[in-house]
């Protein structure tokens, strides 16, 4: 199916093809479109009501299949992955898949993303070394074949050959992975062209998509694919990190972890290429002109809360994803503060 026009122009554009393109992956067959259906439509409410009915009618087909399968000693359909999370739906049923929740802790965003506490762990429970390792063909990565529909949009954009694809368990509002050069197999490890393209692609798209950025993970700060990508995201509301309270934003409070701003791209790299040449593992958010910089311990060097998976870009930031509801209800600022300050350097 050939792809639509570029939807970038405006965020009713956007929004409005992310929406279509996961109703029209309800008509693919797979466990593994339902569940990134689904777990999309759960994050947010208004795309819920939207998708609500087809979702119930797509999700009576899948579980009708399963139970004649397994009914008459046969396989499940769909990838190991897929028919483990889907066999935990079945488990609570479709009205038992509770939406997304949000609160405020003092100057913290909390979620309650009880769906996203389904995704396969990969590489964010590992323990590494170091913030470079070779891609692997026979890893998971991007261009695996099963993958082709979860992309929502590819093309050329801004010069470059690029594929978006949808965020299969979403923590951000219209959360998507861009892919660039996907057939180049790079491994997670951001070169000087990619962070020159990645800064004026931000800057592009936000003149017409107010509230867009990027986030980066390097390798060893829970990236959770060793293959170059990008997570796109776009926000009615500034994310914590960008509030004028802290230091690092001409406030007068220190941010619990270490965070550094650029407003230069040339300036920008050479403090990434010093985190390269030591071996720093990093997060970074890219906003229109701006990039926060938050060099930390590399995952498996600490011991994170029993309350979190592991902080990646999104928690550094201030948006904390919890997977309990007494995590949620009972999570305070002091515990997130002492949390990030676990990573310092």
């Amino acid at each position: 199916m050939p792809m639509p026009r570029a939807p970038f122009h405006s965020e009713d554009s956007l929004r409005e093809a992310f929406v279509t393109g996961l109703r029209q992956l309800l008509d693919q067959p797979g466990l593994g479109v339902y569940i990134l259906a689904h777990a999309n439509a759960s994050f947010d409410g208004a795309v819920y009501q939207l998708l609500q009915q087809p979702l119930r009618q797509r999700y009576a087909q899948l579980v009708k299949s399963c139970r004649e399968a397994l009914g008459n000693g046969r396989e499940m359909a769909g990838a190991p992955d897929d028919q483990l999370v889907f066999l935990k739906l079945m488990a609570i049923g479709f009205d038992g898949v509770q939406l997304t929740e949000f609160r405020q802790a003092e100057e913290w965003e909390l979620q309650f993303n009880p769906i996203r506490a389904f995704r396969p762990a990969r590489m964010a429970q590992a323990a590494v070394k170091g913030i470079h390792k070779p891609f692997k063909p026979d890893g998971f990565h991007f261009n695996k074949p099963f993958l082709r529909k979860e992309v929502f949009w590819s093309g050329q954009l801004q010069g470059l050959e690029v594929e978006l694809l949808y965020n299969k368990f979403p923590f951000t509002p219209l959360h998507g992975l861009l892919v660039p050069e996907r057939r180049s197999r790079e491994p997670q490890f951001l070169s000087h062209p990619y962070h020159l393209y990645i800064w004026k692609l931000t800057e592009w798209l936000g003149r017409g998509i107010p509230g867009l950025g990027f986030a980066y993970n390097s390798y060893g700060a829970y990236a959770s694919v060793n293959h170059l990508h990008f997570q796109m995201f776009v926000r009615d509301t500034p994310l914590p990190l960008t509030s004028a309270r802290w230091r690092h934003n001409g406030g007068a409070l220190d941010y619990p972890t270490d965070c550094e701003v650029y407003d230069s791209v040339a300036r920008a790299w050479r403090r990434l290429d010093d985190l390269h040449r030591s071996n720093t593992s990093y997060n970074l958010l890219y906003l229109p002109g701006r990039l926060f910089c938050l060099p930390r311990k590399t995952q498996g060097d600490y011991k994170h809360g029993p309350w979190t998976q592991g902080f990646a870009w999104h928690e550094l930031a201030g948006g904390i994803t919890t997977f309990s509801r007494a995590d949620y209800e009972t999570l305070d600022a002091p515990a997130i503060r002492a949390e990030l300050a676990k990573l310092r350097l």
